[in-house]
């Protein structure tokens, strides 16, 4: 369940990224210790992406960290074979464009993924993906911050470009909420 100031999905976004922003300068092992430990952090920095005191850093800087980074699958750290998995589908449909989008089709959606990996996954986003791997617990707090910052970075442009980002009505309940936009 989010927070009960996440309105809408781009509220929902920030909100999964001032989690992955805790984790990371606290060095915790995932999202549920970051926010049990770091709770005022993680609201003060999320407050700080929404009204614009604080952005998030270009996702080339993810891209570099994959470069960089052990070539291994990113789901479940298995060493060859691997090959390019995008992490949100590059089948996407929301218009015309996607099949175009350098934010779907590029480096900036892509991670390494073992076959089996790659083949569970499908065309699932990757909350979705990690419900499944993860059926017990927190899954969407057990995701490598490699992975969650390039979705959430271009599914936030996704969402945008399908006008949904800031879409008025019921407040989103689950992270599940972000991979909706896939459906379509």
């Amino acid at each position: 369940m989010p927070d009960r100031d996440v309105k809408t999905i781009r509220d929902l976004i920030y909100y999964q990224y001032a989690k992955i922003i805790a984790k990371s300068a606290f060095h915790m092992p995932d999202g549920e210790s970051a926010k049990k430990q770091h709770y005022g952090f993680i609201k003060q920095t999320f407050r700080q992406l929404q009204n614009g005191q604080k952005n998030w850093s270009k996702i080339s800087r993810e891209d570099w960290q994959l470069v960089e980074a052990e070539k291994k699958c990113a789901y479940c750290g298995a060493g060859e074979p691997l090959a390019k998995e995008h992490i949100i589908p590059k089948s996407l449909k929301i218009k015309p464009e996607c099949a175009t989008c350098d934010d779907i089709q590029s480096i900036h959606n892509q991670v390494w993924a073992c076959q089996s990996c790659n083949s569970k996954k499908g065309t699932m986003g990757l909350y979705q993906f990690y419900r499944q791997q993860v059926p017990e617990g927190d899954y969407f707090d057990s995701i490598p911050e490699l992975i969650e910052k390039k979705y959430l970075k271009t599914i936030f442009n996704c969402h945008e470009c399908a006008g949904t980002l800031d879409k008025t009505g019921e407040a989103p309940k689950s992270v599940l909420e972000i991979d909706a936009i896939l459906a379509n």
